[in-house]
């Protein structure tokens, strides 16, 4: 029988692809080579032999127990951490490749379900807060979340600081026009703080600095109409300390934490942290901004407290990401362009009964 080795791109999780398999590879336990990967198929690559990877993903499956009514360990992984995400990494090849890993072919087809932990800090309890902070009260809360469990979990979302530059090596900002005359690039930063507004990140009066992964991305951000013009400035943004909530299930890594206890831990939080991102990107219609950004607004005043620079997140105007920086004179800007708006384009879903 031929040996199977695999690479990191089987996985697509950064704590394995950034930290575990460069030691893996560098200290020669899994007989790296450089050839084809038998699992995802990846052509010239450096790849390592499965079980030189068995006491992390050991460690991780003491988070899961059989269960009669659960889902193969492959299922549950690719769920729950977003592992195996290459296009060629389906159920089948995944169970093969963790077979390999566990040494163990039985283990991969029995049923699976995750250790079920009584959690307070939940989806829920964050609509009932943001309810509160909307309506009720909003700087002395009945009963605030804990943020010391709010810390621990976004904690596990640092982007890596090359992570903007694999998003894009430029950021910009846009403004509509208002007449002929464009925008000089000295009036293309945030607004000084008595012109700014309730943003998505931002109390009013406190300068944070929007940015979008695209030219597109800024524009379409702005609202705008067919037909109307508007400046596009691009900025140079130096590796910062962020946090990610782009997809938080693909962000947190498993594989850096401790023991079983940590990972279950976390695992348990990620449904909030999800919830936590789509508060940053769902639609707010304009006549309720300055309610309806309060709970984003929290939640960004607390990210920067904790000392991050700023928070990434998707648009839900395009395809493209955003970047809410905190400190606005961290980005250099590079220039700034005119452009059309050709068409606007609209979607519409059924009203839910």
């Amino acid at each position: 029988m031929v040996r199977k080795y695999c690479c990191a791109d089987c996985f697509g999780d950064p704590g394995l692809t950034q930290s575990i398999l460069p030691k893996v590879i560098a200290d020669g336990t899994g007989q790296p080579i450089q050839g084809d990967c038998g699992f995802c198929g990846n052509r010239d690559t450096t790849t390592i032999e499965p079980s030189a990877l068995s006491q992390w993903f050991e460690m991780l499956l003491d988070c899961y127990v059989p269960d009669s009514n659960g889902k193969s360990l492959a299922s549950l992984l690719a769920d729950d951490w977003r592992l195996f995400d290459h296009p060629a990494m389906d159920e089948a090849h995944a169970k093969e490749l963790l077979a390999e890993i566990l040494d163990d072919g039985e283990i991969v087809r029995q049923p699976f379900a995750p250790i079920d932990l009584l959690v307070s800090e939940t989806p829920q309890r964050w609509n009932d807060l943001r309810d509160e902070m909307m309506h009720r009260n909003r700087w002395f809360l009945d009963e605030p979340i804990n943020l010391g469990r709010l810390a621990e979990l976004l904690g596990q979302l640092i982007a890596p600081v090359n992570s903007l530059t694999e998003i894009t090596t430029l950021w910009h900002r846009s403004r509509l026009l208002t007449d002929d005359k464009p925008f000089p690039l000295d009036k293309m930063s945030a607004p000084p703080p008595h012109l700014a507004g309730h943003g998505r990140a931002n109390p009013a009066g406190i300068r944070y600095l929007y940015l979008g992964s695209t030219a597109k991305t800024a524009v379409a951000e702005v609202r705008p109409h067919t037909g109307e013009r508007a400046c596009v400035a691009t900025f140079q943004v130096p590796s910062i300390l962020a946090v990610d909530l782009r997809d938080p299930r693909r962000s947190a890594s498993p594989f850096i934490l401790e023991n079983a206890e940590q990972i279950a831990a976390i695992r348990s939080g990620l449904p909030l942290l999800e919830r936590l991102g789509e508060e940053l990107t769902k639609p707010v219609q304009p006549s309720s901004a300055a309610f309806e950004y309060i709970p984003s607004q929290y939640l960004c005043e607390f990210i920067k407290n904790l000392g991050y620079q700023g928070v990434i997140y998707r648009s839900s105007v395009s395809e493209g990401v955003n970047l809410a920086l905190f400190f606005p004179e961290l980005a250099s800007p590079v220039g700034v362009n005119v452009v059309s708006v050709d068409r606007v384009t609209v979607d519409i879903t059924s009203p839910r009964p």
